[in-house]
């Protein structure tokens, strides 16, 4: 009876086991990689107009495409280049300095020179480049 009692003690005892088990194998994860990525890769100390680009690029992209940020398909980051973190990403980019890109359907686009000609003077027109950039990426 001992034996009886002390084998049913320990099966209850590993039922949570076995759901848990069961459980995590049922679950699937649906994990979308984005299908555009901007960067704004930049160093700790930064000008007023470097922290502008990052700042109308983000705006931009938020304004542009909240839809498509909700559901993962777009992301904006902004990369520090002087956290260790930040090699990898940099060297797999070829990034070396300040640098605005925009990646998807496996192309790399620079647009850093229209992010610092415009993010102080023009956002609107940052703004409209970058809608011309990723548009045809995401179609």
């Amino acid at each position: 009876m001992k034996k009886l009692v002390t084998v049913l003690v320990l099966s209850f005892l590993m039922i949570p086991f076995f759901t848990i088990s069961a459980e995590k194998k049922d679950q699937k994860t649906i994990v979308k990689s984005p299908q555009v990525e901007v960067y704004y890769f930049h160093f700790t100390r930064r000008c007023i107009t470097c922290q502008a680009v990052e700042t109308e690029s983000k705006k931009a992209v938020e304004t542009l495409y909240p839809e498509q940020i909700k559901k993962g398909l777009i992301t904006f980051k902004s990369i520090n280049l002087d956290e260790e973190s930040s090699a990898s990403l940099a060297k797999k980019n070829k990034v070396e300095g300040q640098s605005l890109l925009v990646i998807g359907k496996k192309k790399r686009i620079d647009i850093t020179q229209d992010g610092f000609i415009y993010a102080r003077s023009n956002p609107e027109k940052l703004k409209d480049k970058l809608k011309k950039t990723i548009d045809p990426l995401i179609k």
